[in-house]
């Protein structure tokens, strides 16, 4: 299986503070990734390199067996323009922890309207593929229903399904439950888990829920300081983690790490 992501020897800093040191990194097409860690490691940062809100100080980025931040020109490797940038974004899909919905829309125009601008859809075209994707996450009858309508969690399954609607190759769940009041939570994961397991796009998510990563993830990724400390399936993560590192964090989460 062909890698989708490559990050060869990529920096990052913000100010004095490097966010990401000299990462390597290469996610296999399909694959579904959990990045834990503690706040400020650097994982929401590869999210938004990914989907070039972040530009990065040094290193290669590749999407798709192109690179993202830079592009070829009569065989030299330049920064990236923004007709390139803005063909390498079509790839992608990210949902934030904000729902950023459109207030004046209701729930289906905020999913048409993306499709009709972006992919230069029909009304009929939009409405058909937003109509099948709220069907998807649980919402069929909160369609015509505006944002300040909707509860916390509806609205992140709302932005989950506008972010599919854009059929990205690639897509990124950053802390998604974040914002959510407690009871919301589940229902949010259920979506992401059934994403999971019946898609066969690849996923990122940066999560705190540790039962999820488990459930969620081909692999897991602990990371700290800009850098992976450790790397592998999620029940050799959780159950057995071999550094030091990630044992003390687990085990803020989960009683039984060895």
């Amino acid at each position: 299986m062909k890698n989708i992501i490559q990050f060869e020897n990529v920096s990052k800093s913000f100010g004095d503070l490097q966010v990401l040191n000299n990462l390597n990194l290469e996610v296999k097409d399909g694959e579904k990734l959990a990045l834990i860690g503690p706040s400020g490691s650097g994982k929401t940062t590869i999210l938004r390199i990914l989907m070039t809100l972040e530009t990065i100080d040094d290193g290669f980025v590749s999407v798709n067996g192109e690179y993202l931040w830079h592009e070829k020109n009569n065989g030299n490797i330049i920064p990236a323009s923004e007709n390139h940038l803005h063909k390498m974004r079509d790839h992608i899909g990210m949902v934030f922890q904000q729902f950023n919905l459109f207030p004046h829309l209701t729930a289906i125009e905020n999913v048409k309207q993306p499709q009709i601008l972006i992919k230069k859809k029909t009304d009929a075209e939009a409405k058909e593929k937003a109509e099948e994707l709220f069907n998807l996450v649980g919402l069929g009858d909160k369609k015509d229903q505006y944002p300040h309508q909707l509860s916390g969690g509806q609205q992140q399954r709302v932005a989950i399904a506008r972010a599919l609607a854009m059929d990205p190759k690639i897509m990124l769940f950053d802390e998604v439950t974040s914002a959510l009041d407690p009871e919301l939570v589940d229902e949010v994961l259920t979506v992401l888990r059934k994403l999971a397991s019946d898609s066969d796009t690849t996923m990122l998510t940066v999560t705190h829920e540790m039962n999820f990563a488990r459930e969620f993830a081909d692999r897991v990724l602990f990371f700290d300081s800009g850098q992976i400390v450790e790397s592998g399936k999620p029940d050799s993560i959780f159950s057995n983690p071999k550094e030091k590192r990630t044992k003390e964090f687990l085990k803020k989460f989960i009683n039984n790490v060895n």
